[in-house]
């Protein structure tokens, strides 16, 4: 691992620990994996905020929409087994589906181009109403006709991936959940992963939460039910560590994978476009994919009430991410993006000199926090406040120990002036000035803002 990766892994935390605290999230696990080994797994916040449970990265989660990508991974296998092809119509295993469902293929049904409705007639399980479908549910639901004709466009399906399942068990000839187990998340070696509840008694799991502001406060989602027949769909329970590797391993840069490098550049390949979409996303089989900072990932997103999850693979950078949120308003996309833009700016710019190296650190003034982020020769002045911490960020040129240039900076900052630290009698750092503002650590300016503005808190 070079010396840029192992910068931006230090500051990724750094950032993601700020902005939980900032959104009033409940948690959030972050993994990455290298060439399929996790190199950073970190977990922030609460499990329960109820009972005040510390969140930690061996909680499981429910994952949600990534369980498509394992389903998909096991047709593929099955079709490597010669046990079906990707264009059997699907009527071909299952009987009384409706005569146009029944000529939907494998392939179509894997890239969401059957035209099948999203989630049936009625979905209230979603919303804790209902219990999830069964099998015999699932088939009265594909009994009337698709929403829109085959292969017109694009049109996500969880019924379409329950579907799948059910076509899974009538060629093995066991359940689904016993042979995705067996042939997937056991071959992968994903040893915190099951297709469904239950987790072992022993395995810590995270609740889900409602948003803060519906009922000003956030409720509890117990999040232990079983999805049904839509397991297949959305069914898996996992930890970022096993879903950064289980995504890992089907780049088709991977050395080791539990399918052939022939069904991994089929399942990436992009087939579908999302229409009427602000991001340029396709799909392929069972694979999500994209750009990020003119990175191309694939993966997938998933959202379960209580949980918002994302993983992404970087093929071309041997990188694969995973963010794992425990609330209906998880912030999981902007997260997994905002560390993909951490690790290509420390990529673009390198490992930070011994020279500027030091000048590593967190101020703040009363507008908030600013972070000296060290990179290559220069010290950028990163908000952990964005999104994308390093966008705009101004560019300090050190000149000695405690002195420095901003370099580079915005029309409306302070471009071309001058930064320094001051130190106290024991060498200690304790002010930080950009130009004519002086920053300080949290602790200092926060009692200096209580005893500014002690009367706007209505402080005796």
């Amino acid at each position: 691992m070079d010396r840029s990766l192992e910068a931006a892994l230090d500051y990724i935390p750094s950032w993601l620990e700020f902005q939980l605290r900032l959104s009033r999230q409940p948690g959030c696990v972050v993994a990455v994996a290298h060439r399929g080994e996790i190199v950073l797994e970190r977990a922030f916040g609460h499990a329960d905020c109820l009972n005040g449970e510390a969140l930690t990265p061996r909680h499981r989660f429910r994952v949600a929409s990534l369980s498509k990508s394992v389903t998909a991974a096991g047709v593929m296998k099955l079709r490597e087994q010669g046990r079906l092809r990707l264009d059997d119509r699907v009527g071909r295993y299952l009987a009384g589906l409706h005569p146009i469902i029944a000529q939907a293929t494998i392939s179509q049904v894997l890239s969401h181009g059957a035209g099948l409705f999203r989630d049936g007639v009625d979905y209230g399980y979603f919303a804790g109403r209902r219990p999830y479908p069964d099998t015999q549910e699932l088939l009265a639901d594909f009994k009337t006709p698709p929403a829109i004709e085959p292969d017109t466009r694009f049109k996500y399906s969880n019924h379409g991936f329950g579907l799948l399942g059910l076509v899974m068990e009538a060629v093995t000839g066991e359940s689904y959940r016993s042979w995705i187990k067996r042939e997937i998340i056991d071959a992968v070696g994903l040893a915190e992963t099951v297709p469904d509840m239950p987790v072992a008694a022993d395995a810590p799991f995270a609740r889900g939460h409602t948003d803060e502001v519906l009922l000003g406060r956030r409720g509890l989602i117990a999040g232990d039910y079983t999805t049904g027949a839509l397991v297949p769909a959305s069914g898996c329970v996992s930890t970022a560590a096993d879903m950064a590797r289980f995504f890992g391993q089907l780049s088709p840069s991977s050395e080791r994978s539990v399918i052939s490098l022939e069904s991994r550049r089929e399942m990436t390949r992009r087939l579908r476009r999302n229409p009427h979409s602000s991001v340029e996303i396709y799909y392929g089989l069972g694979i999500i994919s994209g750009e990020v900072d003119g990175w191309n990932w694939f993966g997938h997103s998933g959202g379960l009430p209580g949980y918002v999850t994302r993983s992404k693979v970087l093929p071309d950078q041997d990188l694969a991410v995973c963010v794992l949120t425990n609330a209906v308003d998880g912030l999981a996309e902007l997260w997994i993006n905002g560390a993909i833009h951490i690790l290509h700016a420390f990529r673009q710019r390198g490992a930070p000199s011994v020279e500027v190296n030091g000048w590593k650190d967190r101020w703040w003034t009363v507008w908030g926090a600013v972070d000296l982020v060290p990179m290559g020769e220069l010290v950028l002045v990163a908000n952990p406040h964005l999104a994308k911490p390093f966008g705009d960020a101004s560019e300090l040129q050190v000149t000695g120990r405690d002195t420095a240039r901003i370099a580079l900076a915005s029309g409306f900052f302070n471009h071309g002036e001058g930064a320094h630290r001051k130190r106290d009698d024991s060498g200690r750092i304790t002010e930080l000035w950009l130009a004519g503002d002086k920053l300080l650590p949290q602790s200092a300016l926060a009692a200096e803002v209580e005893q500014q503005y002690i009367d706007a808190f209505g402080h005796p």
